[in-house]
């Protein structure tokens, strides 16, 4: 193998993990706003459930009707 060609195929390994960063940075900043708006999410539950009220018009420790 000679110089250029090693040289070659540094150069094409080196692109392809170029790439593969890219694409990794992509993925965890989509993950980032994923996770948080997931715990946007988890707080308003949290905070419902801290309140005491369930969905609107439920009484949460009311028996159902056919009791």
């Amino acid at each position: 193998m000679t110089d250029a060609e090693r040289l070659t195929r540094l150069e094409e390994r080196y692109a392809h993990l170029q790439k593969h960063l890219g694409q990794q940075d992509k993925a965890m900043l989509e993950l980032a706003d994923e996770v948080k708006k997931l715990r946007k999410e988890l707080a308003a539950v949290r905070a419902q459930h801290a309140s005491g009220s369930g969905e609107p018009g439920e009484t949460p420790d009311e028996r159902p009707p056919h009791y």
